[in-house]
């Protein structure tokens, strides 16, 4: 983690390995939606966290995509709170929407259904992330409605706003792709520092759950 993030904030190997678990068993989770409404497997990467800046946040979507994005965004709040972005290059969201809707509509139904469908996929997958995650840490939180973004990873992550751009965030990255179609995109979540510290405490909380006193894993983990 970035020697720039503040001391008491940085996750210890054992936290950010339970966070990667959590935000797997969530993804994993919105991933099986997914699979429902397009019939075809969801493949996922590994979760990558890091503490970055938005504009580094901004960057690493821009190394990976270099057409127009388009996104889905959510706002969360409750125990910790923060933005999840469903994100995916321009190019690749009528076909998503295709593999939603069925392959009888033609393409100026499917474009006037564009919108409505990926803010639909997007609310069904972010959802079951978050949900998922807060679950397991015993929270819960409330989703903002859906809002359907066009434009680079600048517009994305709001760097027009000076005074954010360069503050710190929790950065949580997800690479799919479903089989079979010509879909990919990434899944991310920026969470600021206050919620990051607010985050650290239940992670630890949970890690205290599911280890025995022993440091072994508890046998009614889960």
């Amino acid at each position: 983690m970035p020697a720039s993030a503040p001391a008491g904030l940085d996750l210890s190997e054992l936290e950010r390995d339970a966070l990667t678990e959590l935000v797997n068993i969530g993804v994993s989770r919105a991933a099986a939606s997914l699979r429902k409404m397009v019939g075809r497997q969801v493949l996922l990467s590994v979760p990558e966290a890091e503490v970055v800046s938005r504009r580094t946040a901004a960057r690493l979507i821009g190394q990976r995509e270099a057409e127009t994005l388009v996104a889905v965004r959510q706002d969360f709040s409750g125990a910790f709170s923060g933005r999840a972005l469903l994100i995916f290059p321009e190019g690749r969201s009528l076909e998503l929407v295709r593999a939603v809707v069925g392959e009888a509509l033609g393409e100026a139904e499917m474009r006037g259904l564009e919108d409505e469908a990926l803010a639909e996929t997007g609310n069904v997958i972010l959802n079951g992330c978050l949900a998922t995650m807060a679950n397991m840490l015993r929270e819960s939180l409330t989703m903002s409605l859906p809002e359907v973004l066009r434009g680079d990873g600048s517009l994305l992550f709001e760097l027009e706003q000076e005074e954010a751009a360069d503050g710190l965030v929790l950065f949580l990255y997800i690479n799919f792709a479903v089989l079979e179609r010509d879909i990919h995109g990434y899944i991310a979540m920026l969470m600021d520092l206050p919620s990051l510290a607010a985050l650290k405490l239940l992670v630890g909380d949970f890690i205290a759950r599911v280890m025995g006193p022993d440091g072994e894993e508890a046998g009614d983990a889960g």
